[in-house]
């Protein structure tokens, strides 16, 4: 990480206000792409890490059971809060968590992220993604910065001083060695993509579906 959390939070704090008017067009894509691959079943829960205000969270509470945004930024989840507030959308909890500390131990079904995991270096984006994986959501949208090929170091899509944007390949190496299989790629942009992981099924969930001694299970 190119700044220390501090550093990331009191910057996002103060352009909460004006932070939705601000974002581009391949931001909006982008966050488009992850509810719409997200898509919460209604016993869902969804953890929205590096929620920011609410995009991601605000789309998918209709759907899902309870969603759950981590952010850094107190600002930002103020501005989520008072979104959620004018809807009338009371199956959201927004508090502090990170993406290798997300503060939050309950049940997961799907965890979406968008624009905010390339503010870690690679290694610690390997250390994210093994933290997310041991909570066992089934799904894991990834809508971010990153390298489809050699980027264009004369038109980055990204602020070199403050982002550390990864390749798709090591983002795919890094789930992949969590145990997740990537489903889906999208590319947005050069520099921009959503990424669709999902976990296979353990012994533990297949013993939880039907007990294969069981003689029910053959009925």
């Amino acid at each position: 990480m190119k700044k220390s959390l501090e550093d990331h939070a009191t910057r996002f704090d103060e352009k909460a206000g004006e932070y939705d008017e601000s974002k581009s067009d391949e931001y909006r894509a982008c966050a488009n792409l992850v509810i719409e691959h997200a898509a919460p079943e209604v016993d869902d829960v969804v953890l929205d890490l590096g929620t920011g205000t609410g995009a991601i969270a605000l789309a998918l509470a209709p759907d899902a059971d309870r969603v759950v945004g981590r952010d850094i930024s107190e600002g930002m989840m103020e501005e989520a809060e008072q979104k959620a507030d004018d809807e009338g959308l009371e199956n959201l909890e927004f508090e502090y968590g990170t993406f290798r500390e997300p503060e939050y131990d309950g049940p997961v079904d799907v965890v979406t992220s968008n624009f905010a995991m390339h503010h870690l270096s690679d290694d610690e984006k390997r250390e994210a993604i093994d933290v997310i994986a041991g909570l066992e959501p089934r799904k894991f949208v990834l809508g971010d910065v990153m390298f489809f090929g050699e980027p264009d170091s004369d038109a980055p899509f990204y602020s070199p001083e403050v982002d550390d944007p990864a390749t798709v390949g090591a983002l795919a190496d890094a789930f992949t060695d969590a145990g997740f299989s990537l489903t889906a790629v999208e590319r947005v942009h050069d520099q921009v993509g959503v990424l669709v992981a999902e976990r296979s099924p353990t012994a533990a969930d297949a013993d939880e579906v039907g007990d294969p001694d069981d003689p029910a299970a053959d009925a």
